[in-house]
């Protein structure tokens, strides 16, 4: 199980979802990390959409959904092993956000709107979860 923020905002009356790119693929993504023993789930997302995304914030304290990926856990010569892993996300309210953050060396990050984002995401249920907090 992991934990992911859905960073938004609102510009000219419409939500607008801020994507990221991974580390190894430069797929269009959320943030999203494992569990954090000092952390609520809540937490570990709002401390992902920093590290990750420079994001500073307001963060639900339930989840609005979840979606499943693989996630990579290693790459040989001629094999990948990935874990089918679990992704709970909180909508997170960006107030701010900053230049500097631990992983700008290593993203890039776009602002889009929710329909773009379920375009751009890889994952089916992240896609729908995104088209449906467009409506909410």
């Amino acid at each position: 199980m992991q934990y992911g923020a859905l960073c938004w905002r609102v510009k000219n009356g419409r939500r607008q979802i801020l994507l990221i790119t991974s580390r190894e693929t430069g797929r269009w993504v959320i943030p999203k990390g494992w569990p954090m023993e000092d952390r609520t789930p809540a937490g570990a997302a709002a401390q992902e959409a920093w590290e990750e995304a420079g994001v500073r914030g307001d963060v639900a304290s339930v989840p609005i959904g979840s979606f499943l990926y693989d996630k990579v856990m290693s790459r040989r010569k001629n094999a990948v092993v990935s874990l089918r892993t679990r992704v709970r996300v909180f909508a997170l309210k960006v107030r701010a956000l900053e230049k500097d953050y631990p992983e700008r060396k290593q993203r890039r990050r776009r602002w889009v709107s929710c329909s773009k984002a379920a375009r751009l995401v890889r994952e089916p249920d992240l896609a729908a979860l995104l088209r449906a907090f467009e409506d909410a």
